[in-house]
């Protein structure tokens, strides 16, 4: 476990209303939608809790209030209760505990990735911190990651994973990235996939809520060459539509968890 990262904030991109899974999403906002029981929110979580991180800040937007009665009632949905119905008192039993701390903070329902994070600044502007999509499972090695960052003194590092075409390209040399571009036409070559690490200096780049991560923040950083990457050879797979969620449901059932050593 790294110690470094114990108090490092991790932030989890949960605002969006997920309209390409909107089977799910009608119901909870998509960073709620269970992958065997579970919010994949949670499984994300989970991920980064193996590598000492325990400080997280969701960005919420889209059913805001969801997401916060999950996580303020977490111990009566994952433990065995007692209830005396006479009374009305609840006994916990069992009482799994996480030494996590989890912010949810509403960053606004129309805001843009990058216009969210700046509405994180108070919480993040001490040091480093982390941010992810709040929609996507991996098994990224995050101690890789943040050598990566330290080595190329950035000011963000993502991680580069290998999807399907539907996504923006990434060009580097080495660990820099040279340039960044929005959904190309093939399926060759290199894409964001979250997993991210950031130095406060990344608020410069920030204008406002109509800033976007992907379109205007990263290819600037990288113009500047100030924008790292760790490139992520294995496991990774997005929830962005019903497909993507029941193809992960799958792989939970068979035990093909890649991104988890156990089921949470």
């Amino acid at each position: 476990m790294n110690k470094e990262h114990y108090d490092m904030p991790v932030v989890i991109l949960a605002g969006g209303m997920g309209t390409r899974l909107s089977e799910e999403t009608s119901l909870r906002p998509k960073p709620m939608v269970e992958i065997g029981g579970v919010p994949i929110a949670v499984h994300i979580m989970d991920w980064y809790s193996r590598y000492g991180f325990r400080n997280f800040i969701l960005a919420s937007g889209y059913m805001s209030s969801y997401i916060k009665e999950y996580f303020a009632n977490f111990h009566l949905k994952n433990s065995d209760l007692e209830i005396n119905l006479a009374t009305g008192k609840i006994e916990i039993l069992d009482r799994k505990t996480i030494d996590w701390q989890v912010k949810v903070i509403d960053t606004g329902l129309s805001t843009n990735t990058g216009g969210r994070l700046l509405r994180l600044k108070k919480y993040l502007s001490d040091s480093d911190f982390m941010i992810t999509y709040g929609d996507g499972l991996a098994n990224v090695d995050l101690n890789r990651l943040s050598s990566v960052h330290l080595e190329t003194n950035a000011v963000t590092t993502i991680t580069s994973v290998r999807p399907p075409a539907r996504f923006g390209a990434i060009n580097f040399d080495g660990h820099r990235v040279k340039s960044f571009h929005e959904k190309p036409n093939s399926s060759e070559g290199w894409i964001n996939g979250g997993f991210m690490r950031a130095t406060p200096e990344l608020f410069n780049f920030i204008e406002g809520d109509s800033s976007i991560l992907e379109h205007d923040i990263f290819p600037n950083l990288a113009r500047e060459n100030k924008l790292a990457t760790h490139k992520h050879d294995d496991f990774w797979h997005p929830m962005d539509t019903l497909r993507d969620k029941n193809l992960l449901e799958k792989m939970w059932r068979d035990g093909d968890m890649y991104w988890a050593d156990s089921k949470i």
